[in-house]
């Protein structure tokens, strides 16, 4: 954070980068009464840098009136006016599945962008133009960027598909990874946006990991519950499958959250309205606890 303009005006060449390029903000705080400064520190917002597309300038001192200049940049240009919103996607159509993108946008912005990882096979992603990403040190990301230093990542901590999903299927195990992606600087925020930029926002997290790391393609909540129920219903009584399909159907809703082993309680409390009808209704409370751990592994086979 440069915290002066003199700094702007004797340059940056002992910055990490040698130009702060990646100037986002400008805070003006006192009067700026040299147009040679003003264009100095407006200049510094204006440097290009990958996945930077605008800068914000904070004015509290009426400096704006420079931009008035006519030699600088010409007569003031009337405001274009905003254009239709655009719709969310799930709005009104479905969402394009990951590999189908590629079209301009409205802007000429590609709106989804190809990465190609060094597996040798295509990533796509929409074009993330306002979110942020940062590095475990600290810099700034473009969305391709990581997505790919998240494909480095992943083969610490899990080496083929098969592992990951016999690791997603238990809540000890799936809470174990999620720490460790957190602790390098992968955590549910940022894997969230992930899921935005990949068109699964109604997915797992497990979803973003296996498209990341072995392009496979995202399933809905609602398609991997629907298409577990077959196998789950085949190790579990009537009682058992009505409590499951409970959980099944809070997780549709909510997310995977709701298969943790903390989440078990709330879950009984909701259903049943206390542990004792439950234990009753369902064979105990050990039945339950090992129903509820064992049945995600059915969840999440292929």
């Amino acid at each position: 954070m440069a915290r002066d303009s003199r700094i702007f005006l004797a340059g940056l060449a002992d910055w990490p980068d040698g130009d702060a390029r990646n100037v986002r903000n400008i805070v003006l705080m006192r009067p700026v009464n040299s147009m040679i400064e003003f264009k100095q520190i407006i200049g510094r917002g204006t440097r290009l840098y990958d996945g930077k597309d605008f800068f914000t300038i904070y004015d509290f001192v009426k400096a704006y009136e420079h931009f008035n200049d006519p030699e600088w940049d010409g007569e003031p240009q009337p405001p274009e006016p905003p254009g239709p919103p655009r719709p969310r996607p799930g709005d009104d159509e479905p969402p394009t599945p990951p590999g189908d993108g590629g079209e301009e946008g409205e802007n000429g912005r590609p709106e989804r962008i190809k990465i190609r990882l060094a597996d040798g096979k295509e990533r796509t992603i929409q074009n993330m133009v306002a979110t942020s990403f940062w590095s475990p040190d600290g810099r700034p990301m473009s969305a391709a960027q990581f997505v790919e230093s998240l494909f480095g990542e992943l083969p610490h901590f899990f080496k083929d598909e098969d592992e990951l999903r016999r690791v997603w299927s238990r809540p000890d195990t799936r809470k174990a990874l999620l720490q460790g992606l957190s602790e390098k600087g992968y955590g549910g925020a940022q894997l969230a946006e992930i899921k935005r930029a990949i068109n699964a926002e109604n997915s797992d997290i497990f979803d973003v990991l296996a498209y990341v790391a072995f392009t496979q393609a995202p399933k809905t909540r609602s398609e991997r519950a629907e298409a577990g129920k077959s196998r789950i219903a085949t190790h579990y009584d009537d009682k058992l499958q009505a409590f499951l399909d409970f959980v099944l159907a809070q997780y549709v809703s909510q997310g995977v959250e709701e298969l943790d082993q903390d989440k078990l309680g709330a879950l009984i409390a909701l259903k049943y309205g206390s542990t004792h009808e439950a234990a009753a209704t369902l064979g105990g409370v050990p039945v339950i606890r090992e129903t509820f751990v064992g049945f995600q592994r059915y969840l999440y086979e292929t």
